[in-house]
């Protein structure tokens, strides 16, 4: 028997004795110092969490076996859909046992690896977060991030020989590449070289030494950079008058004629588009003649030329589930748009793509919608928008997206699939006539590289239910089939995990997990909710999720937990919550308004202080998403669901664990340390009864990781909803 000495204690925290006064509001914040990592206190108090994770994480039984469960369920590895350059045909991989995807290149049947983020940094702590093909496709560049760091510094490489021929340029996180074709030698372009030069449009932020502290994240601009020259030389096109969270998009036609920009001031819900005639030669590329296509709408829009000199703009504009318009481009204007792809009454609008129907004439548009988070493929004729019939079937209920066609056009178009059991594949839609009844054809065009290990049958189920305002909200449960009866209801209840989002007009749509198939498979019950806030019934679901609404997003979550008890899926004392980002916001404020309903909640990356938020990290991009503390209603309803600012001495919370990431440049890590220390204080049940812990992890960011990290954490974060559900592994 473990004595009273032996047994794990909580470090001790400072209580400081601080209280703002924000709008006549008396706000304690007693672990303020908790924002400060270089503070000796914090660097204490770290290290002692730290220990206390390792000392109680070791008592979890079964984690080294869902430790090969995660690994063994990700050795299917992974494929992208291809992107295709002149002769060149680029795509990206991942082996069964490698660490990060790779970049690799097919010419004359002969296909190479490109960029591995490994031979970059053998420690596997550099990702790869983007990557375009010149026009010609002799040239790449690629956008790498070191450390976790999420910064993003851009190279440009030479195809044929893997060289660095440009850069690194530093600060083009989040940048857009849009290549302009290659300008002859001799050309009108006075930095032509023998060979010719090309340029691309790209994404800046300014320099760090010109700006405050707290705005270095900010303040980007849309330049137009030429291979080779130094980026002292690049031109200024576009940005200086925008707010400082604005994110810039940029766009240019295969033949470089047409150029589109867009703007969106942080993470709102709305863009400001420009379009640009740039000539046949592109001769105007560095001093582009703006024209504003849609600016100060409340609304979202993608907008491009098409081979067939239409504008195409795909809008949510008075149609929350998303339309397709056309337009000339010489008068390109929101007036002058006319509906090609009506609104639809349930389904939202996902993704078109214009492919030509040979032999046989005609161009057909390939659209996916998504009807409840499920994907549907349909086509219409390109001229009139009419429904065309004989489309073939995906695969399943699934998730599929992508739509990669050749810039050339043809008839062929190539979109990834996935649903709950599939790992993702490659699939060929192929819209060439054969004969009149034979429209098109969809067949399996790439499959990842290894199959999953055989497990038993999982059955997936979508249910529905009412929140507390009566709203109907939908989530899929999955579960063992031999743990159902013959109408698909659980004999018994089971260990669930409940993992929702709810923001940003996300959503949560079927699709391979190892984490959830090793959940699943060993008896457990997994439910994904698909809250509002999120986008799953479009742009009107997500707003009834965000601002003032955002209390929505959380009873939706609850009435989930529910509903799953009331359904006999679980039971409070076997139900667990989970969320990362937004969703470590949403499983916060589950179990500071609810702490006896759940077991566990694992809270991955989250935000907590919604007081402060907008100071750290990328907050001030977000205060479209919540609103700012700093305007007395938008801090009202802050204030009010915070979780950080809801915790109650003398609460007997439930068992917690925080997971954080050192170089997470978006969600700082202060928010799980100042609630976690918190919740230590506050709760009276013991660290035997219910550990409430954090995992702090250096050198990652918040989201790509290499392989190994995502195995260890994806693990231990199953074993502790093991150990405190009751499953077994």
């Amino acid at each position: 028997m473990t004595s009273s000495l032996e047994r794990p204690q909580y470090p001790p925290a400072d209580r400081l004795d601080l209280v703002d006064d924000l709008h006549g509001v008396a706000v304690a914040d007693p672990y303020r110092w908790l924002e400060d990592p270089a503070d000796p206190r914090t660097e204490a108090w770290s290290a002692a969490q730290a220990a206390l994770y390792t000392q109680v994480s070791d008592t979890w039984p079964g984690t080294g076996a869902v430790t090969d469960t995660v690994r063994a369920l990700l050795r299917t590895g992974s494929v992208g859909a291809p992107t295709w350059r002149g002769s060149r045909m680029f795509v990206t991989r991942r082996e069964p046992d490698a660490e990060h995807p790779v970049l690799t290149v097919t010419e004359d049947g002969v296909t190479r690896v490109l960029v591995d983020p490994i031979a970059w940094d053998p420690s596997g702590t550099t990702t790869m977060d983007g990557w375009s093909p010149s026009r010609e496709g002799d040239l790449v560049a690629v956008q790498l991030s070191e450390g976790g760091t999420e910064e993003s510094t851009l190279r440009v490489l030479d195809v044929a020989t893997g060289e660095v021929v440009d850069g690194p340029i530093d600060r083009t996180r989040y940048s857009p590449v849009a290549w302009l074709p290659r300008v002859p030698a001799g050309g009108t372009d006075a930095t032509d070289g023998p060979g010719g030069s090309t340029r691309f449009y790209y994404v800046r932020r300014l320099p760090p030494g010109d700006l405050p502290d707290n705005e270095r994240q900010y303040h980007r601009r849309v330049l137009l950079h030429t291979v080779g020259t130094s980026t002292d030389d690049d031109v200024l096109i576009f940005g200086a008058d925008q707010p400082m969270t604005t994110y810039f998009g940029a766009w240019t036609r295969t033949d470089g004629r047409w150029l589109v920009l867009s703007a969106s001031n942080g993470t709102a819900p709305r863009s400001d588009v420009w379009l640009a005639d740039l000539g046949a030669d592109h001769a105007d590329a560095d001093t582009p003649a703006l024209r504003a296509v849609a600016v100060g709408l409340d609304a979202q829009h993608a907008v491009w030329v098409g081979r067939d000199d239409r504008l195409y703009a795909f809008t949510d504009l008075d149609a929350p589930r998303g339309r397709l318009c056309v337009a000339d481009p010489a008068e390109p204007e929101v007036d002058h748009w006319r509906d090609l792809i009506t609104e639809d009454d349930e389904a939202v609008l996902a993704d078109v793509a214009v492919l030509d129907r040979t032999p046989g004439g005609g161009d057909v548009l390939a659209v996916l919608r998504t009807r409840h988070g499920i994907t549907e493929l349909a086509l219409h004729d390109a001229i009139s928008g009419d429904p065309l019939p004989d489309c073939p079937p995906l695969p399943g209920l699934g998730s599929a997206g992508g739509l990669h066609t050749r810039p050339g056009g043809g008839s062929e178009a190539w979109l990834t699939y996935t649903d709950d059991v599939t790992p993702t594949r490659v699939l060929r839609l192929d819209v060439a006539a054969t004969t009149p009844s034979d429209l098109a054809t969809l067949d399996v065009w790439a499959l990842p590289p290894g199959e999953p290990p055989a497990g038993p049958a999982i059955s997936s189920r979508q249910i529905s239910y009412l929140s507390a305002d009566g709203t109907t909200v939908r989530m899929v449960v999955l579960a063992r089939t031999d743990s159902l009866d013959t109408t698909g209801h659980p004999v018994t209840p089971s260990p669930t995990v409940l993992y929702g989002y709810g923001g940003f007009g996300i959503s949560l749509t079927p699709g391979y997990s190892s984490t959830v198939l090793a959940w699943v498979r060993a008896g457990g019950v997994w439910a994904t909710a698909q809250l509002r806030g999120g986008g799953e019934e479009g742009e009107a679901w997500h707003r009834d999720g965000m601002l003032g609404a955002k209390q929505n997003v959380f009873d939706d979550f609850l009435a989930a937990a529910d509903t799953l008890v009331s359904g006999g899926w679980t039971t409070p004392g076997q139900l667990a919550v989970s969320g990362g980002s937004n969703g470590g916001l949403l499983v916060g404020a589950a179990l500071t308004q609810r702490p006896a309903a759940f077991a566990a909640v694992l809270c991955s990356a989250p935000l907590l202080d919604m007081v402060r938020y907008e100071l750290h990290g990328l907050g001030a991009t977000w205060n479209e998403e919540y609103g700012t503390a700093a305007d007395p209603d938008q801090f009202a309803w802050l204030h009010a669901y915070s979780p950080y600012h809801r915790v109650v001495s003398g609460t007997a919370y439930p068992a917690v664990l925080f997971t954080v990431f050192g170089s997470d440049t978006r969600v700082d890590p202060l928010h799980a340390r100042k609630l976690c220390a918190a919740l230590q204080h506050a709760t009276t049940r013991t660290i035997d009864e219910a550990p409430i812990l954090i995992r702090a992890e250096a050198e990652v960011g918040h989201g790509a990781r290499s392989l190994s990290r995502g195995v260890a954490l994806s693990a231990q974060g199953l074993a502790f909803l093991a150990a405190r559900t009751g499953l077994t592994w």
